[in-house]
């Protein structure tokens, strides 16, 4: 293999001559063989809008050569279009504050510049990574930057599926608005409600979170760029800031905007904590949506079986027939996981010290991981799960006349005491509670009909 010799503060090493990657990230790369994941796509490009944006701003400064920015702008562009992207080869799990990650987008950059300049790779005195590329910056600013633009980005398909999903159990609740069914609290038979309602209120929940994540997003339009290595602003231009967001903010059609305090920007990740937990709180919703469905779907003979839900593959390697709510199960497996990924953000943002918190790196894995999949699977979980749910009407209709809560209707007019031993004997002997009040003539039959009309069970109609 063909190499090149590439010296940095330590020494010098032999990189290969078709790598665009230098020194400092080979370095990298042997420093931390944790888990093989390399750095999602997204912050790849989020990353290089950053030198772009910096480039740009330089430029127009008046300290950065104009040949020099355009050709550090072309090769930002031709990563950003998809271009070696298998460059990028310093795992998530590295050193503090992303150092080695910010110096591979720096030696990326810099290479393919120098290609486009007619220069050999390597040939730093031409273009530097540190001199050139990362003029105006550090690690401490533009990581922090680069994370909160990958996420706001990851974000927006996530915002939309979300309320995609959201819309099938509207659809599924107007469907079934009339379906009165036993309602159940504590797991026990409870007054009536509608299955349309359950739908509607699962939906509504979704749309909750969904404005949840859409209000703490806003926490990450303010941006550490410019504060450099301590918030100081060392090494800035004056004007390098405004003009670096500026283009960050045509770039991304996102209202960027500088951070109004750089040193908080640096020292604190609590903006990320924010929009972390809120996914945590998204999770938290659809582990309780998921559990209602499988235990909905339960039986078909020896369970609630009031729904079905679409069967998707054989559920037993043993069990001939049997099909199990895989899509639910999968959606749990999923929340989890962004339940604890939260946890790891959790402790990376607290684990701030002084003037820096250098466990970005995790946390902006953590976060985009979470995002990844929950939009990944959603789109999968509403197609093959949710729109194809069916009620079994007749199943609901039967749990709701034997309902012994129904008792509850009767209390008004012969009080609670005298309607719980309507109920313990509904119960004791498998019979109805209207048909009880009607053997004991305690009611009128045409005052039980009012009473026990549907629509009054779920207070439609007073």
């Amino acid at each position: 293999m063909k190499t090149r010799v590439e010296i940095d503060p330590l020494g010098e090493k032999a990189i290969p001559e078709t790598a665009y990657y230098g020194i400092q990230t080979l370095r990298a790369t042997e420093n931390f063989p944790v888990s093989g994941i390399k750095a999602p796509r997204v912050f790849i490009e989020a990353y290089v809008m950053v030198k772009k944006a910096a480039a740009l701003a330089n430029a127009e400064v008046g300290w950065l050569d104009q040949k020099i920015a355009n050709a550090i702008i072309q090769a930002c562009d031709e990563v950003l279009a998809g271009r070696f992207l298998d460059q990028f080869v310093v795992d998530v799990f590295q050193a503090g504050a992303g150092t080695s990650f910010n110096m591979n987008v720096n030696e990326v950059v810099a290479n393919r510049a120098l290609e486009i300049l007619g220069k050999a790779k390597g040939d730093y005195k031409t273009i530097s990574p540190n001199d050139h590329v990362n003029m105006a910056q550090s690690t401490n600013d533009t990581f922090p930057t680069a994370m909160h633009i990958a996420v706001l980005m990851a974000l927006q398909p996530l915002l939309k599926e979300l309320d995609k999903l959201a819309e099938a159990f509207e659809k599924l609740a107007e469907k079934h608005r009339n379906t009165v069914k036993s309602g159940r609290t504590h797991l026990q038979d409870a007054v009536p409600l509608t299955i349309g309602q359950e739908f509607g209120a699962y939906a509504s929940a979704i749309r909750n979170a969904c404005v949840q994540l859409k209000e703490r997003q806003k926490n990450l339009y303010a941006l550490a760029l410019g504060g450099t290595a301590a918030g100081t602003g060392a090494n800035t231009h004056p004007r390098y800031k405004q003009l670096a967001i500026e283009a960050l903010r045509k770039m991304t059609g996102f209202p960027l905007k500088p951070a109004g305090n750089p040193f908080e920007a640096l020292q604190s990740c609590r903006p990320m904590q924010t929009v972390s937990s809120a996914l945590k709180e998204l999770a938290l919703e659809l582990i309780r949506i998921a559990n209602d469905l499988r235990l909905l779907a339960s039986g078909p003979t020896t369970g609630l079986a009031e729904i079905e839900l679409p069967p998707v593959q054989p559920g037993s390697s043993i069990m001939p027939g049997k099909v199990n709510p895989v899509m639910a199960e999968c959606l749990n497996m999923v929340v989890f996981q962004v339940v604890g990924n939260d946890l790891t953000v959790s402790l990376a943002v607290q684990a701030g010290q002084l003037d820096l918190n250098v466990m970005t790196p995790v946390i902006m894995y953590n976060m985009l991981f979470s995002i990844q999949i929950l939009t990944n699977y959603l789109p999968v979980f509403r197609r093959k799960c949710v729109e194809g749910i069916t009620v079994n009407e007749k199943r609901c209709a039967e749990f709701l006349e034997k309902n012994p809560s129904l008792a509850t209707f009767l209390s008004p007019y012969i009080g609670y005491l005298e309607a719980a031993k309507i109920a313990k004997q509904a119960l004791e002997e498998g019979r109805s509670v209207k048909e009880i009040a009607l053997e004991k003539g305690l009611l009128k039959p045409e005052e039980l009909e009012k009473i026990f009309n549907p629509k009054r069970l779920i207070n439609e109609e007073r």
